[in-house]
């Protein structure tokens, strides 16, 4: 007979041969109701970051702030679990409202100089395009390349540059970039590398230390399955004396939780960001969302991420839809963009969505998202439900 350390050998080995999403499916109550294939815009809640949030909300209408030693516990968890996913220290991890924050405290908190150059890149979705092209009024000079241009061209471009800003993985079409020899280009000029990080945090590993990155930002509401409204900022601990914080409260200073001081002096760490009182309830969603992403393990979940997208490419291209990129070893992503010459996007998405099946129109494609805890019998429904050509 099995002894009690059998017993648990022999279910981690079953567990083990379980495929992956099927040992998590349950923690996501969507799978009850819909395919869903919108990663890329709004996530559905995974169940440990909704419940979170629900006892939060329950203990503050019945307690109200009386366990506030508890809330600051969970923001310094959160900082925790966010330098465990892309390599850092918690003390370089600020906790923003959104994606866009982080970015604009980087680009309005660095002091330019008429002349300054930043590079960026035409693709980017506007949060990481308008704060650039805003810093033409104070003189800096832009110098706009493609996503898709090859890396001598970036070398050229980064020498005597003071910036570059690039997104992760491309909003619209899911083109990943080499970050890491994107990164070591900065490096050896001397160039601040800055990651909009949103579409690909959660869903594929992402390591600033390898890749030199010097901030990033990513809001929690995609890829990392938390709630909107709640994101991280990751500044490298050597800049943090060279951004000024955008927005200052009572919360920048060191001293903050002493009232009566009115000592400027910013926090040592990358909470000198953090603006007055968190949302708190957001925190302890995405807590929870990366506290479970962690148990499930990014190196679990790029692969079967990519492995369904890879099906649903090959699948739309059978069936006559045309990719907006190619998909190649190192370029893709979870994201894949396709559109037929004789079928419009918006109507299409919308019969999707009456057949419980969710994905975004983008410009006149199709955007679909899967994560880990779809199946490819999940895709093979998808594209059961695509029209063929008329």
């Amino acid at each position: 007979m099995l002894g009690g350390m059998g017993y648990e050998k022999l279910e981690a080995a079953v567990e083990e041969q379980t495929p992956l999403h099927l040992r998590y499916r349950d923690q996501f109550p969507v799978t009850e109701n819909l395919i869903y294939l919108n990663h890329a815009a709004v996530a559905p809640l995974c169940r440990p970051a909704s419940e979170a949030m629900q006892e939060l909300a329950l203990e503050a209408c019945s307690l109200g702030s009386l366990q506030y030693d508890r809330w600051m516990k969970t923001y310094e968890a959160l900082r925790r679990a966010a330098a465990r996913l892309i390599h850092s220290s918690p003390e370089e991890i600020a906790i923003v409202k959104n994606t866009s924050e982080g970015i604009s405290t980087v680009a309005l908190g660095l002091n330019w100089q008429p002349g300054d150059r930043v590079v960026a890149f035409r693709e980017e979705f506007p949060a990481n395009y308008y704060p650039w092209l805003r810093l033409e009024r104070r003189g800096v000079e832009l110098t706009w390349l493609s996503i898709y241009d090859p890396l001598e061209k970036i070398a050229e471009a980064v020498r005597g540059a003071k910036l570059l800003a690039i997104s992760f993985v491309n909003y619209l079409n899911g083109y990943r970039v080499d970050l890491e020899a994107i990164g070591t280009l900065c490096r050896d000029q001397g160039c601040f590398f800055f990651v909009d990080a949103i579409q690909g945090i959660g869903a594929l590993p992402i390591d600033v230390e390898r890749c030199h990155i010097d901030a990033l930002s990513a809001d929690g509401h995609k890829w990392m399955l938390g709630p909107e409204g709640n994101g991280i900022l990751y500044v490298r601990r050597t800049w943090l004396d060279s951004i000024e914080p955008l927005e200052f409260g009572w919360t920048n200073p060191a001293g903050y939780a002493d009232y009566s001081s009115r000592d400027m002096t910013l926090r040592p760490d990358a909470g000198r960001y953090e603006c007055g009182t968190l949302n708190t309830i957001g925190c302890y969603g995405l807590r929870a969302a990366l506290d479970f992403l962690h148990e499930v393990g990014i190196e679990n979940i790029a692969p079967a991420v990519l492995a369904l997208a890879n099906h649903l490419a090959e699948g739309v291209r059978a069936k006559g839809y045309e990719l907006m990129v190619e998909r190649t070893p190192g370029t893709e992503s979870g994201i894949v963009t396709f559109r037929h010459a004789s079928i419009d996007a918006a109507p299409l998405v919308s019969g999707l969505k009456r057949n419980n099946i969710i994905a975004a129109p983008r410009q006149g494609w199709i955007r679909m998202s899967p994560h880990f805890y779809l199946s490819h019998d999940d895709i093979d429904r998808v594209l059961e439900a695509l029209p063929a050509s008329k």
